[in-house]
């Protein structure tokens, strides 16, 4: 994204004005996702707002993977991470790990306890609720938390060495149980987890609760500025509290902005596992869904997700982004990019009745009309073609200037055909046209001026590869699927296959993730199913909003 495309907002206007005071004198940031899942759209804007801050202040912007959690975090999700930020364009200086840092946090972890500021509880996890209060009443002490330093030590340290089972006892801060601010409220921040951890195998049984090893871990890795998503706002208190009670001498600032939310959606990691999990979706890189994975597949190139983005802007304000800008976003990048083509997505066939048996040739198709540099493709023409189904109406309403019987159009590229008859299957269905070509109208003129309404694009029958086209659309067909019955509001016509899609011989050999622009049909992306005897293609968007 350009300097000019990364528009100024009020965090930018934090770090001037830090920069010019001398708070700071550098700016690092970090991109710190759970690798419990896949990256979605909302993903999108913290990573371009960590990646762009620090790029426009010449600073650096580190990826690390908070992996505190190894009862959902996985491998692949690590992979999947790294993936998807380089095809958006960013690169980290360096990829860290959350567990890389247990030692140490198991050592500040110590440090609180010697300093009376954590003791070891015995409270269940339905107690420590009870325990903790609510927004309008304060919460009450733990019967442990005059535990004496020594014998949290040693509890932690037995805690440690395994010799108590999952959710036992936990490690408690020691902050303020009347605090206004639930999060205060001697929160946990270590539990018992008996599981092996991706990057740490068994070496640990013990695991440090989000707030902690977030807060610390940006400490350690000297980042100046935390940018996070609103929810957290409430979380900051304990950030700094964390950081000040270790002794960080440059504590991080946290900045938070309002995350994205966009409608006709979910993002919801559990949510959309449910997705999975019940067969309404593929999988995780499904083009319905609105992960990088699943938009990558559609063929939504990374430029429009962050022109999307920019065009959001940030703000602390919470709004709800409309699925259309996505999609105009693609459409205005598709347009500008992708080469044309002609596909019929459900043929129908024509036989030019006076155009000689056994002819053919090779007629050039301008691969993009604002791109000369991109050339022409050829195509090959003869006696029987394909054209699209809906583009041949045996009784025309009003204003329909495409094929009828006794009318006139231009085939795109080639010449003016007439449709003389039609045939029709036993449900009286259209199933071949008969029609006649002026041979002296070839590239769309005729010599006595006669002008037609309609132009067509069409597939040579005696080349034509036959394909599959998928059309996707939004998955809901509800604004705001965040309810408990969302899996009930979804859009039976999220996916049509076209199963009998006609294609030129060179769109049928591209290779997955190339996109064309299907003309008059939207714009196409190779899907990674496609095989040399089975072409696949997903539908990245409409021309135009048909929703």
């Amino acid at each position: 994204m350009s300097e000019e495309a990364a528009k100024s907002n009020f965090i930018y206007d934090f770090i001037d004005e830090d920069l010019a005071g001398g708070v700071n004198t550098r700016v690092q940031t970090r991109f710190p996702p759970e690798p419990n899942g896949y990256l979605h759209i909302g993903h999108a804007k913290a990573i371009a707002i960590n990646f762009l801050t620090a790029q426009k202040y010449g600073g650096e912007c580190n990826l690390r993977l908070d992996d505190t959690n190894p009862s959902k975090e996985d491998v692949e999700y690590v992979e999947a991470i790294r993936r998807d930020i380089q095809w958006l364009g960013f690169q980290w200086k360096d990829c860290l790990y959350a567990s890389s840092y247990f030692a140490f946090l198991h050592e500040c972890a110590c440090k609180l306890i010697e300093k009376g500021k954590a003791y070891v509880c015995d409270l269940t996890a339905d107690e420590l609720r009870t325990y903790r209060g609510t927004l309008t009443e304060p919460g009450r002490d733990s019967p442990n938390r005059t535990r004496s330093v020594a014998e949290n030590r040693d509890l932690f340290r037995r805690m440690t060495a395994g010799e108590f089972p999952d959710g036992a006892r936990t490690l408690r801060a020691k902050i303020d149980m009347a605090s206004p601010n639930i999060n205060m409220r001697d929160p946990v921040i270590y539990r018992i987890a008996h599981m092996p951890h991706h990057q740490t195998g068994d070496k640990w049984c013990v695991y440090p609760m989000y707030d902690f090893a977030h807060s610390l871990s940006d400490a350690v890795e000297r980042v100046t500025y935390s940018l996070c998503s609103l929810e957290f706002e409430n979380h900051r208190p304990l950030y700094d509290w964390f950081v000040r009670e270790i002794g960080f001498a440059e504590p991080p600032r946290q900045i938070e902005f309002a995350r994205l939310n966009l409608n006709y959606c979910v993002t919801s990691k559990r949510r959309c596992h449910a997705l999975i999990a019940q067969g309404f979706v593929r999988g995780w890189d499904d083009p319905r869904m609105v992960t990088l994975c699943g938009l990558r597949r559609r063929g939504c190139p990374p430029e429009a997700i962050l022109d999307f983005v920019n065009r959001v802007g940030v703000s602390k304000a919470f709004s709800v982004v409309d699925y259309g800008l996505l999609e105009a976003c693609m459409r205005d990048h598709l347009n500008a990019n992708a080469p044309r083509t002609m596909a019929v997505l459900d043929p129908l066939r024509v036989v030019i009745e006076n155009y000689p048996e056994g002819k053919s040739e090779e007629i050039e198709i301008e691969r993009h009309p604002e791109h000369p540099e991109m050339g022409k493709v050829r195509v090959r023409f003869s006696r029987e073609i394909f054209v699209e189904r809906d583009d041949f109406m045996a009784e025309p309403i009003k204003k329909y200037f495409r094929l009828v019987p006794g009318g006139e159009v231009r085939l795109k590229g080639a010449y003016f055909i007439k449709c003389l008859g039609y045939e029709t299957d036993e449900t009286g269905k259209p199933v071949l046209l008969r029609c006649s070509y002026d041979p002296e109208s070839f590239g769309g003129t005729s010599p006595d001026g006669r002008k037609v309404r309609g132009t067509l694009h069409w597939v040579d029958a005696g080349s034509a590869v036959e394909a599959e086209a998928r059309l996707y659309d939004r998955l809901f067909n509800i604004e705001n699927p965040t309810g408990d019955d969302y899996l009930e509001h979804i859009n039976p016509n999220s996916l049509l296959l076209c199963g009998h899609c006609m294609l030129d011989p060179g769109t049928a050999a591209a290779k997955p993730g190339e996109t064309f622009q299907f003309m008059r049909k939207g714009y196409f992306c190779a899907d990674p199913d496609s095989t040399p005897q089975r072409p696949v293609f997903n539908r990245s968007v409409a021309l135009n909003s048909s929703f």
